[in-house]
């Protein structure tokens, strides 16, 4: 699989391609934009990998803890993050709930703000005025702007597949190897390396040195003792009566 940096660089030479090919069918500046726009944000920030601790995830900086529920939802490069169409639209429809969710607490905050003042009937009014409004004005762009709405959308799952597209032809270039690779080359041990060849020059041995014997205690040998022959006894004193 290919390495984070190699996406980058793939989404990067490829967008000029891209956007040549998009102004040269359209002729129209303004979806080329919003289509290379779409295909470079989801190149480098909405792509597959947001499944996993990726650069794509630590892209969002402050604001990537919102994807962890998406990260233990699913296993790496299934078909919910890594599949044609399926992915991207899961990854737009996640990250409308979270804005969704962003709104709800937003407008919660207001009821229990205007709830304290007394005032819930003004608020109850704007948050009747402001749906209707969002709703009309969202179906309004839709079906008026529909042509940039589709070459954002067609951004972000071209970034996405050729994100998806690297990592398969990547596998199979792997698993090709793997498969056509000799099989002297798997079986053999590996062997030493040659000896050099004899100049008749000493090379410096590269053995290490013998290790230092350990000194033995000195043994004490055991002193022997020496048994002398008795003394001759002495001679009795002269006695005075026999001198003259």
């Amino acid at each position: 699989m290919p390495s984070g940096r190699t996406h980058d660089s793939i989404t990067l030479w490829s967008l000029p391609v891209v956007a040549a090919i998009t102004f040269e069918r359209t002729r129209n500046a303004g979806l080329t934009l919003l289509l290379a726009g779409g295909y470079l944000f989801s190149g480098l920030m909405f792509g597959p990998d947001l499944d996993i601790y990726s650069r794509q995830y630590k892209r969002w900086g402050p604001l990537r803890w919102i994807w962890l529920p998406y990260r233990h939802s699913m296993r790496h490069r299934s078909v919910l993050s890594h599949g044609p169409l399926i992915g991207t639209v899961g990854r737009i429809i996640y990250l409308l709930l979270w804005l969704g969710l962003g709104l709800g607490v937003i407008g919660g905050l207001s009821a229990i703000a205007s709830w304290m003042t007394g005032a819930q009937a003004q608020w109850l009014g704007a948050l009747h005025q402001y749906s209707q409004q969002s709703f009309a004005g969202v179906g309004r762009s839709l079906q008026v702007h529909w042509p940039e709405w589709l070459a954002l959308g067609l951004g972000l799952e071209l970034g996405a597949l050729s994100h998806a597209l690297s990592d398969w032809v990547g596998s199979a270039y792997k698993r090709h190897q793997r498969k056509h690779r000799p099989k002297s080359t798997l079986d053999l041990p590996p062997t030493a390396p040659p000896p050099p060849p004899d100049l008749g020059i000493p090379l410096p041995s590269t053995a290490p040195p013998p290790a230092p014997r350990p000194k033995a205690a000195p043994t004490k040998k055991p002193r022997t003792r020496v048994e002398l022959p008795p003394l001759p006894p002495a001679p009795p004193p002269p006695d005075d009566r026999d001198r003259p």
